[in-house]
């Protein structure tokens, strides 16, 4: 059975992009455009294993609020956070949550994502 990852992000190519790299690595995808949405899919799936959200997105909260909520309702998912606008510092992280700039490199992710996800 394949890892499930939840891709969080508002911008449709971008998404897209993200979705691919996922499962080029291996990963069953589940997709989102903004946390509320995101929020729905992980109650309503048990055995998502890694979130990787976009900071900036519209909505009732942006994906560092999105990341802090993921890690107190399902600490054993995995985070990774993405932004092409902004670098968060270390703190404003959950812990053992990853951050990626915006480009990332396809191979740097693709080798964290299988990193993070369960053996």
């Amino acid at each position: 059975m394949k890892a499930k990852i939840l891709i969080v992000e508002d911008e449709p190519l971008v998404r897209m992009f993200a979705v691919d790299l996922a499962q080029d690595a291996g990963f069953e995808t589940l997709e989102a455009e903004d946390a509320d949405s995101a929020l729905k899919i992980l109650v309503a799936v048990i055995d998502i294993c890694i979130v990787m959200t976009d900071i900036d997105m519209p909505g009732s909260m942006n994906g560092l609020k999105l990341a802090e909520v993921v890690h107190d309702r399902w600490p054993n998912v995995s985070i990774v956070v993405v932004s092409g606008k902004q670098r968060p510092d270390e703190a404003d992280l959950p812990r053992d949550a990853v951050f990626f700039s915006k480009p990332y490199s396809a191979t740097r992710l693709a080798d964290q994502l299988i990193k993070m996800a369960p053996a």
